[in-house]
Formats: structure tokens, sequence, C-alpha cells
């Protein structure tokens, strides 16, 4: 397989309502869309993931666009593709910058399992014939809105909360919690709000019998969590301490977790995110699959890479409904009972609808190979 194409979509999409974490809060959710052509007039679809400020990693909507249209994009010119695995090599010289290489290796798994008229899970290797999904809750102005928002996710049959946490708006948060819902599934996400110096604070939250604390500690570390994890009942997540197998591989020998999110635009690619299913499933460490609020094509990559063995707790992975009055995708992604269907047709299994896509584009950038 050659690209003869890329063309890169910048969108701007409004979500139903604001998303906030440590970090801060979310409605206006600017992304790229990557969309590649082989010699045969194939497609293939990928997104980028990073957001407009380095809040989560040093990534940003420009430096993603700069880094894909100046090295990643023309690195392909020329190569004949045999498995879209040699993409990961080929970028192995640019260091980092993970989103923007997630985004065009996540197109180039589309073209070419379309290509060999597979569908991606299949292309993946993943058996599932359908996902478990949960569901992610931003910090809330009140408690009376977090119930609320709960409820409303129960009762559409999300089989897992998680709710983010910061200093100050922690432990009487999950007191409230667990007195509303005393038996619902519920994990924590922390964003790297704390230090060991909050050990204490840290160690109150084993009374709340979490499913898991998300990166508690700073997003670069795996050494103060591995300290941590010793004084704590609840498994630690890593999040955004791992950015590759490698990563994987020397937290999990330091015992810095006991689960591990795996975000396929944060470990630059398919690829990748199943080396580190791979390395966690030999090791018996559970993954499953975090969000960054994607719209539809990431979230069709999110599925069929759930559909991995490995992948035993709810994923991020939330319905099209959840997020957007419409997505740029159909039939759009449903949730049912708490389950996702994992699509059989080929490539990612949805279509993109090139109304929507094109409704929310604010630029877009045609580079011929």
């Amino acid at each position: 397989m050659k690209i003869s194409e890329v063309l890169i979509r910048k969108l701007e999409m409004t979500m139903k309502q604001p998303f906030t974490t440590s970090f801060g809060t979310m409605q206006n959710r600017k992304f790229l869309v990557i969309e590649v052509v082989d010699e045969l007039g194939n497609h293939g679809w990928g997104e980028g993931v990073a957001f407009e400020i380095p809040w989560y990693t040093e990534e940003t909507v420009k430096t993603s666009l700069h880094i894909l249209q100046d090295f990643l994009i023309p690195m392909l010119k020329g190569k004949t593709i045999q498995h879209p695995d040699e993409v990961n090599k080929i970028f192995k010289t640019i260091r980092k910058n993970n989103m923007a290489k997630a985004a065009i290796e996540c197109a180039v798994w589309d073209c070419w399992a379309k290509r060999n008229n597979l569908s991606l899970t299949k292309a993946l290797g993943g058996a599932k014939s359908e996902i478990d999904v949960g569901i992610s809750i931003g910090l809330q102005k009140d408690f009376d809105i977090l119930a609320k928002r709960v409820e409303q996710s129960l009762l559409t049959g999300f089989k897992r909360i998680k709710v983010k946490i910061k200093p100050g708006n922690d432990t009487e948060l999950l007191k409230q919690i667990r007195t509303r819902f005393p038996n619902v599934p519920l994990m924590v996400d922390a964003n790297s709000a704390y230090t060991l110096e909050d050990m204490d604070l840290l160690k109150r939250l084993d009374q709340f019998n979490l499913m898991m604390i998300e990166q508690p500690l700073a997003s670069d570390d795996i050494v103060d969590h591995a300290k941590l994890q010793k004084e704590l009942k609840t498994p630690i997540c890593l999040d955004e301490s791992i950015l590759s197998a490698e990563d994987a591989r020397k937290a999990i020998e330091l015992g810095s977790c006991r689960i591990i999110n795996i975000k396929i635009g944060r470990v630059g690619g398919l690829t990748e995110a199943k080396r580190i299913h791979d390395i966690c499933q030999e090791s018996g460490i559970p993954v499953w699959c975090g969000g960054m609020l994607e719209a539809g094509v990431g979230r069709a990559h999110n599925i069929a890479l759930t559909s991995l063995p490995n992948f035993s707790l709810p994923g991020d992975t939330a319905g099209s409904s959840s997020y957007w009055e419409r997505d740029i995708i159909f039939p759009e992604v449903i949730v049912e009972k708490g389950v996702i269907p994992v699509p059989t047709s080929i490539g990612i299994g949805f279509e993109v609808d090139i109304d929507e896509l094109n409704r929310h584009t604010t630029d877009i950038v045609k580079i011929k190979l």
C-alpha cells in the first residue's frame, strides 16, 4: 500500500455540556481529523485528540498540525507499507508527539483494513462482539448536579462511573457519592493533582471501595506511584505516565500500579497500544481504554482496540449522545445496557458523515504524496 494523498481537517464542535477536570474546563472542542487515500482509492480515517492548551500532554492542536505537515506525512512519501505496524517504525526518529503520530497511524490502519476487506477489530486481533463501557463525569458546580448525572448514567446502563477529584474536592465529595450510591462501581481520576505529601489523604480514599485511583501523582512519575501503591489497598491506575510499552514494563516491574489505562493518542497509535495490551496481559495487569473527548472517528478506533481480550474493565468510550448533539459518523455510537456492539463491517465499522464533518470544518490542508 502507498499513501497518495492526506487531508487534514481542523474541526470545532460544541459539547453538550462543559467538561471540567483539575486542569480546567472545556466545551468547544477543537481537533483534527485525518483522511488518507491510497493508490487504489481506499480512504482511511484518524482523529487527532490533542487539546488547544497543553494541559494533558505537551501537544496542542497547532503543534500536531505542524508535526503532521512538516515531518510525519512527508516521511510516508514513496513508502510501500505492507502492514500498519511499519508506520510506527517509520516515525521512530521523531520523539514523542504521540498524538500527531496516532492521528495519521490510525488512518493508515483503517485504510489498510479496508484494502484487505477486514474490520479494524479483526485486523488488530480483537474477538469481542461487544464491549463494556463506563462514563467519565467532570467536576460539577455542586453535588446535586453530579448526582443527577450519575443517576442518568446508571439508567443508561453504564457499567461504572468515573468522577474527577482534586485537592479540596475529594473525600467529602466521595462521602456524598457513597451515601447516595453505596454500591455503584466507582473510580476516581486525579489527573496528577496530588503529591506524596498527600499520602494520608489518599489513604483515606480506601474507605470508599473504589475500583481504582487514576494517576494521583505527577504525570511523568512511576517511582513515587510505587511508594504510594504499597500504602494503598485501592489499585492505582496509571494514565499519563505510560507513553510506551517500555513505560508499561518498567511501571509493572516497580509495582507502580495494578491497572493501566491505554489511550491510543497518548501512546502514539494502535500498534503501540496493542504492545502495551500484550505486556499487561502477560503480567496479569488488567487494562481499559480511556477517553479524550473524541468525536466519532476516535471513538470508533477505541471500540476496535477494546475488542482485544485484556480490556477487562469498562472503558470511557461512552455513546455519541453523551457528548454531542450530532456526531460526525453514522450510525452514531450507541450504548445499550452498558455495552457497545463491536462493528463487523470493514475498516472502523462506521461511515463518516461528510456533510456533518464539513459543517464543523474550519480549515482543510491537502497534501499530495
